[in-house]
């Protein structure tokens, strides 16, 4: 990652994420709704996608069992490929040159498909079974990814096709802040409208 990139595309991640941080914070974590950034700058685009753990591995609680392992490896395997996710036209001529990809907020370290479970320990059955329910639901995880992009013609991109809720089926929406030298521009891609129409927000 070049010291360019790093210093550029924080600024305009925090940006865009500004523009949207006040309705964030009142309808915070709202199952079916992630967060989108795009950031772009000369020909590097950076990706900043925040989704709750419902939406993408189908639960949230912290992972407890085999199966639910298994889901949450699942889930980073598909958003480490986001091209896959967010369909970019072949115009663009664009390539994954760096990706983050991690579960928050869940009892066992899963980043980067690099997990580390221990779950030797036993429980004790004698405990309140209603309390640790309510305990369990009580429990918030989210995904986050990050994902920079080389594109040699990024003014291709006059529209971004979501195949994200084609792959995670629970997920309603996305709301999308676009950064560019031009400025920062929010907008709203649901399930039954999977496209967003840039026109020639990107340039020319």
């Amino acid at each position: 990652m070049t010291a360019r990139y790093s210093l550029l595309v924080p600024f305009l991640l925090t940006a865009g994420t500004a523009v949207a941080e006040t309705e964030r914070q009142l309808d915070a974590h709202e199952h079916g709704v992630g967060q989108l950034n795009i950031a772009v700058e000369a020909t590097t685009i950076a990706i900043e996608l925040t989704a709750p753990g419902a939406d993408i591995a189908g639960f949230e609680h912290t992972a407890e069992t085999a199966d639910d392992r298994a889901a949450i490896d699942r889930a980073l395997a598909l958003l480490a490929e986001p091209l896959r996710l967010f369909e970019i036209p072949d115009a663009a001529q664009c390539s994954v040159v760096d990706r983050s990809v991690a579960l928050e907020g869940d009892g066992d370290a899963h980043a980067d498909h690099d997990h580390d479970h221990d779950h030797e320990h036993k429980h004790d059955h004698e405990h309140d079974h209603a309390g640790h329910d309510e305990a369990k639901e009580a429990q918030h995880t989210e995904f986050h990814a990050e994902y920079q992009l080389d594109c040699a013609n990024p003014s291709a991109i006059t529209r971004i096709g979501f195949a994200y809720f084609d792959t995670f089926p629970n997920a309603r929406e996305l709301e999308v802040q676009v950064v560019s030298q031009g400025g920062a521009q929010a907008f709203e891609v649901e399930r039954d409208a999977p496209v967003l129409d840039l026109g020639g927000l990107l340039g020319s």
